[in-house]
């Protein structure tokens, strides 16, 4: 049971940025991605208008933070010191980490942006106009592939979030509504999860649980991105439902299609069409195999079934720190410019959610399930059941 990541993740990751760092004339390493800036260190923060800023050299770590995130970083054990500014627009984020770097004696660096992202209106200026600064996007390549320990925490996500979609299962009636039936089976599935971990549950959440559970229903189901309807739910309801849990950081997901009570001679078919196409993609994955051709392979089981124009994204993503990383599985993954030959196939330590999904004009279908790429094959880490009697809401 993996509840969070060892030390020696942590102490890997800075060795591996280092050596890229030596492979340049920069002095340091920046970086303002908060999930770049987790991954590195483990220090966790949402990013607002107040920036962060990171800075690794060959010999120290140091970070610029909001005044509201100092106590917050001082006790992180991994970053020599803490810089800050009082908060913005009043405070100068980016000059105080421009006077950081100059303490640590940098007048060049490699970042992975040219300042702080515009996110909630900040507005600030470039640092390259305090220091010369070249781009770099190492931790974003090196999310792609998962080690060990990282796989068993997206793992353990996944045992929780069964969890919070039996809930689900369980407490779907007709008359209920969806909304409430999403908060009760979180509100529980957090609640044991909490009990059963303990103290080794590591904080990673305000104010909510660790896991989500939740659907749409009705025709907001066509919607690949639908709202909660206000309404209760009703015999013949299809339901979208998408669960994870929070396990240092990192997530899984799981989806499912459902019905309230005998699903129609329609609804079955579609049902069924979807999780062929799941079925499809599923088939096709595995360790060195293109990531493009396992989209190809679901388009042309939508077009021997003639319902291409039932389809809306691709097939599904990576996963684990955030919830969308690439690579994407999708069937133009290969020509996009920052892909080179070596990426365009799948690898051991990449975990995809898998996910084609088929929608109507009255109702959508898709399953999603995560899966780890294996050095020999594949490994399910969500593990609800797909057919469509497990699926079914008997009332």
């Amino acid at each position: 049971m993996a509840t969070q990541l060892p030390a020696s993740e942590y102490r890997g990751r800075i060795e591996i940025v280092r050596q890229y760092l030596a492979e340049t004339a920069a002095d340091a390493a920046v970086w303002f991605d908060a999930t770049a800036i987790e991954y590195v260190t483990g220090f966790a923060h949402i990013q607002t208008e107040r920036p962060v800023a990171l800075a690794l050299t060959r010999d120290r770590i140091e970070i610029t933070v909001p005044r509201l995130e100092v106590e917050r970083v001082e006790s992180n054990e991994r970053i020599d010191a803490v810089h800050h500014y009082f908060d913005y627009p009043g405070g100068r984020p980016i000059e105080t980490a421009a006077e950081m770097l100059d303490t640590l004696g940098v007048e060049g660096v490699v970042a992975d942006s040219d300042g702080a992202p515009g996110v909630m209106g900040y507005d600030g200026p470039a640092l390259s106009e305090f220091v010369d600064v070249e781009t770099q996007s190492w931790v974003d390549r090196m999310l792609w592939e998962k080690t060990d320990a990282e796989i068993d925490c997206i793992r353990e996500s996944a045992r929780w979030a069964n969890l919070g979609h039996r809930y689900l299962a369980d407490y779907t009636e007709v008359g209920a509504h969806p909304a409430t039936v999403s908060q009760r089976a979180s509100t529980d599935a957090s609640r044991a999860m909490l009990d059963t971990l303990g103290e080794s549950y590591v904080e990673r959440v305000r104010g909510s649980g660790p896991v989500h559970a939740g659907y749409i229903s009705g025709e907001e189901t066509a919607l690949p991105h639908g709202h909660t309807p206000n309404e209760w739910l009703s015999e013949g309801d299809v339901l979208v439902t998408g669960a994870s849990a929070n396990v240092d950081g990192y997530h899984s997901e799981l989806e499912r299609t459902m019905f309230v009570g005998e699903p129609s001679d329609e609804q079955a078919h579609y049902f069924e069409l979807m999780k062929e196409a799941q079925d499809t993609a599923i088939d096709a994955l595995g360790p060195g195999v293109e990531i493009a051709y396992v989209d190809e392979q679901v388009q042309d089981f939508f077009r021997e079934q003639g319902i291409v124009d039932l389809a809306r994204h691709h097939v599904g993503h990576n996963i684990g720190l955030d919830g969308h990383e690439p690579p994407y599985v999708d069937r133009g993954w290969a020509d996009a410019d920052h892909v080179t030959d070596d990426d365009a196939e799948m690898q051991p330590g990449q975990v995809y959610t898998i996910e084609p999904g088929v929608y109507t004009e009255d109702a959508g279908y898709r399953h999603s399930d995560t899966i780890a790429i294996t050095e020999d094959g594949i490994e399910w880490l969500t593990f609800f059941p797909r057919d469509i009697e497990a699926n079914t809401i008997r009332t």
